[in-house]
C-alpha cells in the first residue's frame, strides 16, 4: 500500500496513485496525501511512460527519471521493473 507522486518538472503539473495491495485503485490530479515515492520527469516522458511508449527503466538509468523513495521502495520498483522489461 502505497501513495506516489508524479511530477512534470516542465510544466508543474502533479498526479497522485493511491495503490493498496500492489492494485491502483485511484488516481488524481495534483498532489493528494503524504507520498511514499515520487517520480520526477519531463511532461512528454511522463505521458509516453504511462502510453507504454517509452521504457521507463531506460530513462531512469540514464537520469531523465527520477524516484525519491526509501531504499526498499526503490529496490521493489527496480525489481519490478526488471520483471517488465527484462532486456535493460
Amino acid at each position: 500500500t502505497k501513495v506516489l507522486h508524479y511530477v512534470a518538472t516542465d510544466t508543474g503539473d502533479a498526479f497522485t496513485s493511491h495503490v493498496i495491495q500492489g492494485e491502483a485503485i485511484k488516481v488524481e490530479k495534483k498532489k493528494q496525501g503524504m507520498p511514499d515515492v515520487i517520480v520526477e520527469t519531463d511532461s512528454e516522458t511522463l505521458c509516453d511512460m504511462f502510453w507504454g511508449d517509452v521504457n521507463p527503466t531506460q530513462k531512469y538509468m540514464r537520469g531523465e527519471i527520477t524516484v525519491k523513495a526509501s531504499q526498499e521502495d526503490i529496490m521493489r520498483i527496480d525489481a519490478i521493473s526488471a520483471i517488465i522489461w527484462p532486456d535493460v
